[in-house]
């Protein structure tokens, strides 16, 4: 239930800036999660898979999503950001880009240059870098163990602004 209210909020603060952006082709939203939960006691430790409750969050996410206006779907090459990635990506009937997380500066150019609204998916290191780079402001890298964080980058006439959002989705066990 507190998941539709935040979905419904969202949905309105997103629909208020979608007006703005028609108006001005030069508006674009770009919304940036880290992956969802990994498997820590996965074989593959360099590029584990998500868990079960990762898994969950994921679907969780294009559920947060379906309303959202989305040209875009961005995801490093690894397991993890992929499969968060990828329930988002069929809703839309979109195809996955990948990025590369060691050169944010340029992909945070490219974003604004391609001027399409995205979802990015990234990591604890990268997720709020990257948003501090399109917003002009300095935001470093998160706890390992957050997973519910959404930003959002409203970048008008490539000025940008932003809004962080937590996600209340509650793994079931």
């Amino acid at each position: 239930m507190i998941m539709r209210y935040l979905v419904i909020g969202l949905m309105f603060i997103t629909s208020q800036f979608y007006v703005n952006a028609q108006a001005d082709n030069e508006t674009i939203t770009i919304y940036l999660v880290r992956h969802s939960e990994k498997d820590l006691a996965s074989r593959n430790q360099s590029d584990p898979q998500l868990t079960q409750c990762g898994e969950q969050r994921s679907k969780a996410l294009s559920n947060f999503f379906k309303e959202v206006n989305l040209d875009n779907i961005y995801s490093t090459n690894y397991n993890r950001t992929m499969n968060t990635a990828r329930p988002t990506a069929a809703s839309k009937a979109l195809d996955i880009i990948e990025y590369n997380p060691q050169d944010l500066k340029t992909f945070s150019k490219l974003l604004i240059e391609k001027n399409k609204d995205a979802l990015v998916v990234g990591h604890s290191n990268t997720t709020g870098v990257l948003a501090g780079l399109l917003t002009g402001e300095v935001i470093g890298a998160f706890d390992l163990d957050i997973y519910n964080r959404i930003y959002q980058v409203v970048i008008n006439k490539k000025k940008g602004r932003l809004h962080l959002f937590h996600s209340s989705f509650v793994c079931a066990d």
